[in-house]
């Protein structure tokens, strides 16, 4: 990357390419945004944006014109280097204008939050800013992703945020050119989506007694009418949200956790169960861990409806389906259990997880969708198609094997581990210790894997488990800027990571997060470059 020191460029990610060149343009009153079909969408978004921020009545010219570009115009053109990416776009910046150029609706995308962060930050604000210059330095810039999956995932089961919430975190995302928003909505103690054919789901499934994990009741505004805790999302929320995602160029992928992790489901509808009960998604009064019964063809019936609800709202590649940490001693004592392991000639509970897995992927699968899941159904026998996502370091092997994979592993990924060592200054975490420039040194490729091999590492993303965080706010903590070092680490080329000059550039990107009312944590001390 060429000029990636220059005092006035601090893009997040870093740009693949950059030339610089003298002079700036200055978009004022008479600047106008000229686009063609493909680039329209963008086009108004941006308009909407200037208008905001800089108060001046920016128009919107529909007319695909590609030479001869008039003064004080931005102009998305068709017309883009050879061998652009669909995500990936040039932009040049002259004293006259600046011209976007892409072959994809996600190019043009990306190109206008390039330009975004060349303005000052400011121009991300939601009202106008008085006595504010909006100069862009010239330069040319050719730009496009290292890796496909680009993500960023929430669990929303131990701790519920609402649907303006989740745009919040999608709108930072989108800045980051994120392009995956990775939703875990149900877990041991709580369901957090609307399924029309089991009511139960939600109305006990999304709820328990209090705020739990011995966090201070008034640390969450989450509570019902009746002071219960928790919450879900309609599925016209989960509509709404998906389009607002897919405007920014975000795919969400659904993860409905199976067979394991299902307390909430159980609570509502224990009959799905070996046991019968009880359950409940206050933990700590369960007496059984909430598992599928596998040997019941209700539960089956019961998970295909659920999943068949939840593939028509969300039209994505990807459903997640879990697969972790499955604790299989309820199947042992199963007489249910024990008859299906006869009938399909299965000789223990591990090859009993194996059928379940295998089943569920072959009805995901006939809906036209492919399957996620976490390290653990490495071991189920999935089809080529299905995806790992590896947290526990089996990643080599998946791609060996043929698959697909996702790189999360938690040394690098888990965002709900503490920023410091000194733990009585941060809020409650999981434990552990991730510093920003750890996550910055993450590389997504595992270490021994030929050019061919590399080919099934679709990218990485970051996590945040949520058991100990339960405000917007406190979620935003630890999740920026740890979630900018990521974005650079998929999107950038790897010989231009730079830690110094990420740590310059993020000074002015934090001014970008309070512009979003993101709250961050300043990356100051322990964490940044100059840290031992």
């Amino acid at each position: 990357m060429v000029g990636a020191r220059n005092p006035q460029v601090a893009i997040i990610p870093a740009v693949k390419e950059l030339q610089h060149s003298p002079g700036h343009f200055t978009i004022t009153s008479t600047t106008e945004i000229m686009a063609g079909p493909l680039a329209r969408p963008v086009a108004y978004m941006l308009a909407d944006q200037l208008r905001a921020s800089t108060g001046f009545e920016i128009h919107v010219r529909a007319e695909p014109v590609e030479e001869n570009i008039p003064r004080q115009c931005i102009l998305f053109a068709t017309k883009a280097a050879p061998n652009t990416s669909s995500e990936g776009y040039g932009l040049a910046v002259s004293s006259d204008g600046v011209v976007v150029r892409a072959t994809d609706e996600a190019g043009f995308f990306y190109g206008m939050q390039t330009l975004l962060q060349l303005l000052p930050a400011a121009i991300l604000a939601k009202k106008p800013v008085p006595a504010q210059d909006w100069y862009v330095p010239c330069l040319h810039i050719q730009d496009q992703p290292r890796f496909a999956w680009r993500g960023f995932m929430l669990d929303v089961s131990r701790h519920f945020f609402t649907p303006s919430e989740i745009k919040q975190l999608l709108d930072a995302m989108a800045l980051h050119k994120l392009n995956t928003f990775h939703w875990h909505l149900t877990d041991d103690q709580g369901w957090r989506i609307e399924i029309k054919k089991y009511a139960r789901l939600t109305s006990v499934g999304a709820w328990r007694k209090g705020v739990g994990f011995n966090l201070d009741p008034k640390s969450t505004t989450a509570y019902g009418a009746d002071g219960r805790y928790g919450g879900f999302y309609t599925q016209a929320d989960v509509r709404d949200l998906v389009a607002y995602a897919r405007a920014r160029h975000i795919t969400i992928v659904p993860e409905i956790d199976v067979p394991g992790h299902s307390s909430a489901a159980l609570a509502a509808y224990p009959e799905f169960s070996c046991s019968g009960g009880p359950y409940s998604t206050d933990m700590s009064e369960a007496v059984v861990p909430g598992i599928f019964c596998p040997g019941k063809e209700e539960t089956f019936e019961f998970l295909e409806n659920v999943l068949s609800e939840v593939m028509d709202l969300f039209p994505g590649e990807f459903v997640h389906i879990g697969g972790d940490e499955v604790s299989k001693q309820n199947w042992r004592n199963c007489p249910k259990c024990h008859t299906r392991m006869i009938n399909e000639g299965l000789s223990d509970v591990s090859q009993l997880q194996r059928y379940f897995t295998r089943r569920i992927e072959k009805f995901i699968e006939s809906r036209g969708k492919r399957v996620i899941g976490w390290s653990e159904v490495q071991a189920d026998g999935l089809s080529k198609s299905s995806v790992i996502m590896d947290w526990t370091g089996g990643g080599p092997e998946a791609v060996r094997s043929g698959h697909d994979v996702v790189m999360v592993p938690e040394e690098y990924c888990y965002l709900d581990l503490y920023q410091l060592r000194n733990r009585a200054t941060e809020p409650p975490a999981a434990g552990g210790y991730l510093p920003l420039r750890k996550v910055y040194r993450f590389e997504p490729f595992p270490a021994g894997l030929t050019i061919e091999q590399q080919r099934h590492v679709l990218g990485a993303q970051a996590n945040l488990w949520t058991e100990y965080i339960s405000s917007l706010s406190h979620a935003e903590y630890m999740i920026f800027p740890r979630l900018c070092a990521l974005a650079e680490v998929v999107w950038s080329p790897k010989e231009s990571r730079d830690l110094e000059d990420f740590s310059r550039r993020l000074l002015t990107d934090e001014r970008r997060l309070e512009q979003l009312g993101i709250n961050y944590r300043h990356a100051i001390g322990e964490g940044t470059a100059s840290s031992p």
